[in-house]
């Protein structure tokens, strides 16, 4: 290996357990592999024709890893021109959100759409908006606002009049989903699910297409900015190839990108060819749903929400929902598994509730023992996990089942889970990362873009010291140490994108993939992390990531065969 780069830090923390920490690391940019990871001397002894580049008091890390995202909607859902609303981005009230309403109606060119993403009825306290309502701030110009849920959208009467829905009524509900109508069968202002959804957004996200491409870059420098060099796509469909080809091939496209195939899709068990390395993108694994969402009262649970105002303004069933809440009974999953299994590809489970856990664990151990890969290297995986038990991650752990979990679910929503949403043994408990991780499975964290900012600085301060963004300590008994933290965004993230022989640590063999940080998270207080440590750069393949280079090279690419991508990744938007 031609070595003709070291890269000199105040310290290189590797997540390697063999290697600690080093001070140097030396690569050959010619394939973008870690030569030899020592001590400054030793390298620059070793090679002494290799160029220097001394990151000064700069601590390196491996580049941070996001196990399960959704950058194509993410972009799209909340970068220019559409809108993001979301509690967490400067949004906190439903004031807020309405001051805001008023600012871009007047700010936006009469006639042209508007959307806007991220409103959540709890966190915002909101009302299930309708087109009355948003007639007051939009009674000109076609408006839609999509839940922050995924599973619902709101619009005005322009809208309406836009869709070109006779008499103002909807069409037929699709199978599915459906429309919110009046006692006359009018539109309501609503719709309920992807295919409503889609229908009844159609107009204004074709609007949006200009430059579809842009948000989603915005997103990817986005994901960077926050240290993240490795991600997937955790809701792919095949009309999102083209997309994530050219962002591949950008020169400097910061991300590396793993494909989880929506089960719902009729060539979910196909190979894909792809003509970029697999090191940029490649198809990993198929994506299928247990349960739905707790902010919206769909998550197959043992127990019950709590019956207050915060409940009843957001209209969630109290339940408790049971099996009733599955997508899928057992014997459907059954089939499924049974037909997807031999594909070879990883299964990845989206699951809150504990009813749903135990459900797709008994399906998961089924087929694991039919096809004959219990005890092998499968890390099938399930998503979220946010109301799951001890004694449910210590059977994953026996299974070879890998747990990814979502910190933000604790981080925006922890005080509302604790005692208002749920009786405070279970609220205080939710994302129960200190039983994960003592379980013995692989445990990661990720954000769910965009149901998240991608911050994971922020996921290990919160885990490590379970305070939520208030500041509030919920479930001390759960906290991890920042080690732990840091291995769920790095070697463990790697091990269930199937990535742990390119990324993850800073190893010899691997791919040169960094994240620079302003000083070492270890010498910090936990409680204050993000605020004295921030990401100051990304590395991908030993070449240091130029993000305005990156987006120079998306806005220069043609759009017009993406035109349809906003409607199209719209229409798989679900809630983790």
């Amino acid at each position: 290996m031609a070595v003709d780069l070291i890269i000199k830090a105040s310290s290189i923390i590797t997540m390697d357990p063999d290697n600690p920490r080093a001070e140097a690391v030396a690569v050959d940019t010619s394939t973008g592999l870690i030569s030899a990871v020592g001590s400054f001397s030793e390298l620059q002894e070793a090679h002494s024709d290799a160029q220097v580049h001394d990151l000064g008091k700069t601590v390196l890390t491996p580049g941070l890893i996001d196990p399960h995202s959704h950058p194509a909607l993410s972009g799209l859902s909340t970068q220019s021109p559409a809108h993001w609303i979301a509690p967490y981005v400067g949004f906190p009230t439903f004031d807020d959100v309405t001051a805001y309403f008023t600012k871009v109606n007047a700010e936006t060119p009469a006639g042209v759409p508007v959307a806007f993403n991220g409103l959540d009825r709890i966190l915002h306290n909101a009302p299930e908006l309708t087109n009355t309502i948003l007639d007051q701030y939009f009674p000109d110009r076609a408006v839609i606002v999509i839940d922050n849920s995924g599973h619902e959208v709101y619009f005005n009467t322009a809208n309406i009049k836009l869709l070109g829905w006779e008499d103002g009524k909807p069409p037929a509900d699709p199978v599915g989903a459906r429309y919110g109508r009046n006692e006359d069968g009018t539109s309501n202002g609503r719709a309920y699910e992807s295919a409503a959804l889609l229908v009844a957004a159609s107009k204004v996200l074709a609007s949006l297409a200009t430059h579809p491409l842009a948000p989603i870059a915005q997103w990817y420098k986005l994901m960077a900015t926050n240290g993240i060099t490795s991600t997937s796509e955790h809701t792919y469909a095949s009309n999102q190839f083209k997309a994530y080809v050219a962002m591949a091939m950008a020169p400097d496209s910061p991300l590396r990108i793993s494909l989880y195939h929506m089960s719902i899709e009729p060539d979910c068990a196909d190979p894909i060819a792809i003509p970029v390395p697999d090191t940029k993108l490649k198809k990993q694994g198929i994506k299928l749903w247990a349960d739905g969402s707790p902010w919206v009262g769909t998550i197959a649970a043992s127990f019950p929400y709590l019956d207050n105002d915060t409940t009843k303004n957001a209209n969630i069933p109290l339940g408790p929902g049971g099996e009733g809440m599955m997508n899928y009974n057992r014997a459907q999953l059954d089939e499924i598994l049974d037909k997807l299994t031999p594909t070879g590809y990883q299964m990845a489970f989206h699951c809150n509730g504990d009813v749903g856990m135990d459900i797709v664990l008994d399906a998961y151990e089924h087929a694991l023992s039919k096809h004959g890969l219990m005890g092998t290297d499968h890390r099938w995986r399930i998503e979220h996990l946010g109301a799951c038990r001890k004694d449910q991650f210590e059977r994953a752990a026996r299974l070879g089942v890998c747990l990814s979990m979502s910190p933000f679910q604790f981080i925006y929503w922890g005080d509302l889970l604790d005692g208002t949403m749920f009786e405070s043994s279970i609220g205080s408990q939710w994302q129960a990362v200190g039983d994960a991780f003592k379980s013995g499975a692989s445990v990661t964290f990720h954000n769910d873009g965009s149901v998240s900012p991608p911050i994971p600085l922020l996921n290990w301060q919160a885990m490590v010291t379970r305070q939520t963004a208030s500041g509030k300590v919920h479930g001390e008994n759960q906290a991890i140490s920042l080690e732990d933290a840091m291995k769920a965004h790095t070697v463990n993230a790697a091990f269930q994108l199937g990535r742990d022989h390119e990324v993850g640590s800073i190893t010899p063999g691997k791919l040169a993939d960094f994240c620079e940080l302003s000083t070492d998270p270890f010498l910090v207080d936990p409680h204050k992390l993000t605020d004295l440590v921030k990401v100051e750069g990304t590395w991908l393949s030993g070449k240091r990531i130029d993000l305005d280079a990156f987006l120079a090279q998306v806005e220069a690419m043609d759009p017009s065969e993406h035109k349809d991508l906003p409607a199209q990744a719209h229409a798989s938007k679900k809630c983790c």
